[in-house]
């Protein structure tokens, strides 16, 4: 397993629509690890794979010890997921790794349905309440090219874009400089 850099909004492909996954193989599997473990050590509920630059459409979650989340759940990885049966209202404090350090309140649906392919490529079915329902959501939008700051107002949106920008530069400035081979 390694890890992935996160990349930051507003890096272009995050704004992408993702393809679907043709075929659950090894590089699909080793993607999935790398995903959560990128997730963990950013601390993270959720990540997208256009998040660590892949625009494929795949999504890995793990809920456990978050809000009453069950214990003892696998993380989830879902692959090419399709939302079905939407109900309710939720309005939620939302952040991301691709956003850090930033939140905003989003309206989402309370109670969603999700058929997606597992790591087998098998066919699967969840249903998610609550923040389980809300991290489907906010997960999946990365797969449309969608972040919670879209639906944020403007100028919310801007003055978290100033910051993001502001970060990146910050980021790029203190990386290490690689010696140039000879």
């Amino acid at each position: 397993m390694a890890t992935r850099e996160i990349l930051i909004w507003p890096d272009k492909r995050l704004a992408q629509k993702c393809v679907a996954v043709a075929d659950v193989n090894d590089d699909i599997r080793a993607l999935a690890r790398d995903m959560l473990e990128s997730m963990y050590q950013a601390n993270g509920v959720g990540l997208a794979a256009p998040q660590v630059g892949v625009l494929k459409r795949m999504v890995v979650i793990d809920l456990q010890g978050r809000d009453g989340a069950p214990s003892g759940e696998p993380p989830l990885v879902l692959i090419n997921p399709v939302f079905n049966d939407m109900q309710g209202e939720l309005t939620w404090e939302e952040g991301c790794l691709s956003v850090p350090n930033e939140v905003g309140q989003v309206t989402r649906y309370a109670r969603c349905v999700v058929d997606y392919t597992d790591l087998d490529g098998k066919p699967q079915r969840v249903t998610g309440e609550g923040l389980a329902s809300v991290a489907l959501q906010h997960e999946c939008d990365h797969l449309e090219g969608k972040l919670f700051v879209d639906y944020l107002s403007p100028i919310k949106r801007n003055v978290i874009r100033r910051r993001m920008l502001k970060l990146k530069a910050e980021r790029e400035r203190n990386r290490p400089v690689q010696a140039a081979a000879l």
